[in-house]
């Protein structure tokens, strides 16, 4: 088995820098598509019920609205790809 002395990547990927922890001060907070609700670090719910992590919690309490622009933005441009509209 040959292992490769040289990194391979080096320099090349951005690093996620977030402090890890789990004492609840990471300061992120979700909107909670079960309890309709913005939630943060210290009480969210699994990762299949909410969208985020967001800086604040104004973001996260627009974050369907976020979702609904990206989605009619990515429409378009998936209209505009296919030559929709000529």
């Amino acid at each position: 088995m040959t292992i490769c002395a040289v990194p391979v990547a080096a320099g090349r990927f951005p690093v996620h820098s977030d402090r890890m922890s789990d004492d609840g001060s990471g300061g992120h907070y979700y909107w909670c598509t079960r309890h309709h609700r913005v939630e943060t670090d210290a009480d969210v719910c699994p990762a299949k019920h909410v969208l985020g992590p967001y800086a604040s919690a104004a973001d996260a309490d627009n974050a369907l609205q976020t979702v609904r622009e990206r989605n009619d933005a990515w429409d378009a441009e998936d209209a505009r790809w296919a030559g929709e509209g000529r």
